[in-house]
């Protein structure tokens, strides 16, 4: 290149120079006047101030979001901790800590740090307390969450804290909840808790890098943010110059260790993917891995996994390894527990099977169920009924029982009924059916002077109509009587046997049956009935079955 050309070049590279300046200082003159001049700087350093101060308040509120960020952890919910994030002041002195180095005002950067240092004391002993006495202190899957912080981490603590301070300096307080969700600074201080209590120092200084990588890239950022808003304008170029190379130097020394850290999650995760599609591969589409279980720190990596399989494979460690070995670059070690399983065909049969053996297992189970519940039944109507086993007929197909009862000296219809009643209620699902003596029906008594139905008379209805049922008789004579003594006139006597004899005949044919006619008895039949069986027997109802149909009887 001759000195011409380097010349033409070296003015086209100046020119350039003196554009971008010139453009650089446009946009800064523009950003001061009309962004950095609408801030109120002192009204925002005030109030940092007032969040730089260790209160009463900020004690309560940062012990009450230990205690529950602590119990969340160990209760592996989400829920709880997230709550311990809404109600967790550290954002304040945080926030206050960055604006204090903008400005380069140490004395509030101390009392930021002093606060600081207080409450993250407080917060970690009061953990440590709750996990010691806790019953509960095994690790859960949200305290391991938080013992590898990685470069991620940095960058959510970097643009949240972009995010809270620029709502501190436009007075957008509510978007700090937000904040506070995302850096999620109360969480790691409570696993540092679990980790001191526990004596855990994996945990424990795992979840404290994590919560300082958050403390300083808060801080640093928020530091950032107040100096592009004019905090800390009266500091020298050279002061900013120092301020910035420091900040950018101690976010490069946290990037360096969360970036390996980073890398290694992610090395991990191809691993256990690697792995499971090995394993998957080798076993074939019929298998299916139940648990797997990857131990990086050992030396080689070892991989505990659970395969259920329809075929035993005996050298499946040694072939799975060798195949990871030439994918990952790595030594590892395969430990197989194989579960030998049928294949989804032979399972579906043998299904099958068993569902055809249960189902006759329970049909026989079920029919000698029933064959000791008919004879149950059969039993109770002989033995309560003083008949002969031969007397009961029992249908097991229908659940159906019936015993032809033989007359018995004192035993009536109502007990005949009662024994049906009382083995059916024994016996649900059965149809039991008692068959009473076929004989005279009983008389159907009515009080002084009254046709209604006492309920003594309705009682002896139901039980005529119950008998003419079971004896399969559907038509009945009825025939009302008047006593002696009873009505004014021979007209109201024939009216009041009437009335009664249709009060009976009501009764009746609701339940079935039908009455063929109705009558009174009157003159010497009825005086001489009276002068045999007493004036009572009189103030009733004579039912007379079709079948036995003949002249009315005086009395029963």
């Amino acid at each position: 290149m001759d000195s011409t050309t380097r010349k033409g070049l070296k003015a086209r590279i100046d020119t350039t120079l003196h554009q971008a300046s010139t453009l650089w200082r446009r946009q800064r003159a523009y950003w001061r006047r009309w962004v950095v001049r609408s801030v109120n700087h002192m009204e925002v350093a005030a109030k940092l101030d007032g969040e730089a101060h260790w209160s009463a308040r900020f004690g309560f509120m940062l012990i009450m979001s230990a205690g529950i960020a602590v119990l969340g952890l160990l209760l592996s919910s989400p829920a709880v901790v997230i709550g311990a994030m809404l109600i967790s002041p550290l954002m304040g002195p945080i926030m206050a800590l960055g604006f204090s180095l903008a400005r380069f005002n140490l004395a509030e950067a101390r009392l930021a740090l002093t606060t600081l240092g207080i409450g993250v004391a407080a917060a970690v002993g009061f953990c440590a307390l709750v996990v010691y006495l806790s019953p509960l202190q095994a690790v859960t899957p949200e305290i391991l969450a938080r013992t590898r912080p990685n470069f991620f981490d940095l960058l959510v603590a970097i643009f949240s804290a972009l995010a809270g301070a620029y709502a501190v300096i436009r007075g957008r307080g509510e978007t700090i909840v937000g904040v506070a969700i995302a850096t999620a600074l109360m969480p790691p201080l409570a696993v540092v808790g679990y980790g001191l209590a526990t004596l855990n120092g994996l945990v424990f200084f795992g979840a404290l890098g994590l919560f300082m990588t958050n403390l300083l890239a808060i801080a640093l950022s928020a530091a950032v943010m107040a100096k592009m808003y004019g905090f800390g304008t009266a500091m020298s170029d050279r002061s900013t110059r120092i301020q910035t190379i420091g900040i950018l130097g101690i976010f490069a020394i946290l990037s360096v260790p969360l970036l390996l850290s980073l890398h290694q999650i992610a090395w991990e995760a191809l691993a256990s993917r690697l792995t499971r599609e090995a394993i998957s591969a080798y076993f074939g589409p019929d298998s299916r891995i139940s648990q797997l279980e990857m131990d990086f720190s050992a030396e080689p990596i070892v991989a505990r996994a659970t395969v259920q399989t329809p075929k035993r494979r005996y050298d499946a460690d040694q072939q799975i390894s060798a195949r990871l070995r030439a994918r990952l670059e790595e030594p590892i070690a395969i430990n197989l527990a194989q579960v030998l399983v049928d294949s989804d065909a032979t399972l579906k049969e043998r299904e099958q099977r068993e569902l055809e053996a249960a189902k006759r297992a329970q049909g026989e189970s079920l029919r000698k169920a029933t064959e000791a519940d008919a004879q149950q039944v059969a039993a109770e109507l002989a033995i309560l009924g003083a008949q002969s086993p031969s007397a009961v007929n029992v249908d097991l197909a229908r659940r159906y029982a019936s015993m032809t009862a033989e007359a018995m000296p004192g035993i009536r219809l109502p007990a005949w009924r009662a024994l049906e009643t009382r083995v059916a209620i024994r016996h649900p699902g059965w149809t039991v059916m008692v068959i009473p003596p076929v004989g005279q029906l009983p008389l159907i008594p009515f009080d002084e002077d009254s046709a209604a139905l006492s309920p003594k008379g309705m009682e002896a209805v139901v039980d005529a109509a119950w008998a003419l049922k079971r004896w399969g008789i559907t038509t009945v004579l009825v025939n009302g009587r008047v006593a002696s003594g009873e009505a004014d006139s021979g007209e109201a006597r024939d009216k009041l046997a009437e009335d009664r004899a249709a009060a009976v005949a009501a009764v009746l044919g609701e339940r079935g049956i039908k009455v063929a006619s109705r009558s009174t008895t009157s003159g010497a039949i009825q005086k001489a009935a009276e002068d045999e069986f007493g004036r009572s027997a009189l103030r009733s109802v004579e039912l007379v079955p079709d079948t036995l149909a003949e002249a009315p009887s005086a009395a029963r």
